[in-house]
């Protein structure tokens, strides 16, 4: 079987999980939204449901990117080896963690301030985290390519 094809099934098989299994999802009940969550009416109804479709499709090109994206990694990179797998993670986690975070943040609910500075730390500072190591390996491809550039002189 090709690779694309393996990525648009398992793509599409995470998605479906995903998408029924957030906090509102008919197979979320292990985190259904707190007593204080904000129940949405009318065109907020499918915005939401928008949100979480779009949320649960990016999940399942996440799983598909981490296992089978490293190779594209690879192969446009100028970073050292461990610094290509944390972009290649990073980017895994970029996608994935979205489905987690709104489905922890109905769970939670507003007035759980404990439990919210949790959600915070624990995905916006990975977040960041993950931003930057990108950003390192976007630096190591623009050094690798000025050095082409310049040639022996210019070193």
């Amino acid at each position: 079987m090709k690779t694309a094809t393996k990525v648009v099934i398992v793509t599409l098989v995470f998605a479906v999980l995903a998408f029924l299994s957030n906090a509102v999802g008919p197979l979320g009940g292990f985190w259904r939204p707190a007593a204080d969550a904000p129940n949405p009416a009318g065109i907020q109804r499918l915005l939401f449901v928008v949100l979480l479709a779009v949320e649960a499709i990016a999940l399942g090109l996440a799983v598909s990117f981490l296992l089978y994206g490293f190779p594209l990694v690879r192969a446009v990179s100028a970073a050292s080896p461990g610094l290509t797998r944390a972009a290649h993670l990073a980017i895994g986690w970029l996608l994935l963690n979205w489905w987690a975070h709104d489905s922890l943040h109905l769970h939670v609910g507003m007035h759980n301030v404990n439990g919210l500075l949790g959600i915070e730390y624990g995905f916006h500072f990975t977040l960041i985290v993950s931003g930057l190591i990108l950003l390192l390996f976007l630096r190591a491809g623009w050094r690798a390519k000025m050095r082409l550039a310049l040639g022996p002189a210019g070193h």
